[in-house]
């Protein structure tokens, strides 16, 4: 056990990758340093943490129902300050509103660990707030991204030093819930199943597989079915481009899932068609039951766990007739597409869960 209070800072909990990591990391801390808090608006995800484990959050259930991101970070931020002034010393590591509890960290003089968790080039455009982030990145104690890749961007975009951790993946628990059984009748038996998991957003641009599999359709004869699985504010307008093309029969959007790995399990293929992604997590977890990947080759992390398409294949992001290219080729070269598949999973060790929340717990308890 070392002798250290660690506080992680995370305003908004959802059903994200980002919050898969938070839960792994937070109830893995609880065993390893003396007190482990956490401020958040998001009281329902309680019961997901260790009872050991301090969860900090508004009196007033009033300031959680509050949708609005930049007012969540606002309200932990004042948490945090009162939180400073009623404790022993303490490390903090910032999950989200990373800019901010820098920069109140620093003010007041607490030890400040940013962990970063998607792709530069999706979240720092424009020159000010480019300038921004690189000026109040540099006053972080230390600062963890999830790939290699987007290490490389932080010192070049940047010239900022980070430390890498991938995501640690519980391949056993991925399994283990892939197994419980549902009520599915979608997917059939003499059709291709391919699937897409993730929020229904335009950073994630459903609508090139919807436009791939539009020419699919039209261009061959494969049955096929196509299921995403997500909510999000691009929701109803990707319905009406199925209705529209007629593609009901085909395609089907379902809500978000707790536990998706059934769905996964009972698929062929993981599609993502991502525009820009730290280390996605889904990825690793199709790779885990076995599932071929289509990735778009987006900054930064599928180039990485795919090893440049020596475990499954990348196309260009944001071009639908690469992506309908790369899963015609799936559909003719089955048998040479699971060897990469076979090499995607024999080469997942690389996420370890215990060995990656080991790196976490030094790199903080140094």
């Amino acid at each position: 056990m070392i002798k250290k209070n660690v506080l992680l800072f995370v305003p908004m909990i959802g059903g994200g990758g980002v919050e898969k990591n938070l839960f792994l990391i937070a109830n893995y801390f609880s065993h390893q340093f003396q007190k482990v808090s956490i401020i958040s608006t998001s009281k329902e995800y309680k019961n997901k943490f260790n009872k050991n484990i301090e969860f900090i959050n508004p009196a007033n259930d009033f300031w959680c129902k509050f949708k609005n991101r930049r007012l969540k970070i606002i309200i932990c931020l004042f948490l945090l300050i009162k939180y400073y002034f009623n404790s022993h010393k303490f490390t903090v590591l910032s999950f989200q509103g990373n800019l901010y509890c820098c920069l109140l960290c620093k003010i007041l003089k607490i030890k400040i660990i940013l962990r970063s968790n998607a792709s530069i080039t999706g979240w720092s455009k424009g020159f000010v707030k480019h300038f921004l982030y690189r000026i109040i990145s540099k006053m972080a104690d230390k600062i963890i991204v999830n790939s290699q890749e987007f290490k490389n961007e932080y010192r070049k975009k940047f010239n900022i030093k980070t430390h890498c951790i991938y995501n640690p993946l519980n391949k056993k628990e991925v399994i283990k819930n892939s197994k419980k059984r549902i009520n599915f009748s979608f997917f059939k038996k003499d059709t291709i199943n391919f699937i897409n998991i993730g929020r229904l957003v335009d950073q994630k641009d459903h609508i090139t597989i919807l436009k791939s599999f539009t020419k699919l359709k039209k261009k061959t004869n494969y049955k096929f079915r196509l299921l995403i699985i997500g909510d999000g504010i691009n929701k109803s307008s990707l319905n009406d481009y199925i209705k529209k093309k007629k593609l009901n029969s085909y395609i089907k959007i379902i809500n978000f899932q707790k536990n998706p790995y059934p769905y996964l399990k009972k698929s062929e293929v993981f599609i993502l068609s991502s525009l820009f992604e730290g280390l996605p997590n889904v990825l690793l977890e199709s790779l885990s039951l076995k599932k071929f990947v289509i990735s778009s080759n987006c900054p930064t992390g599928p180039r990485e766990i795919l090893d440049h398409g020596k475990n499954g294949l990348l196309f260009k992001m944001g071009e639908e007739n690469d992506l309908l290219k790369k899963i015609i080729y799936y559909l003719q070269n089955k048998k040479r597409c699971k060897k990469l598949t076979i090499n995607g999973f024999n080469r997942l060790w690389r996420f370890d869960y215990h060995s990656n929340l080991e790196k976490y717990v030094k790199l903080i308890g140094s």
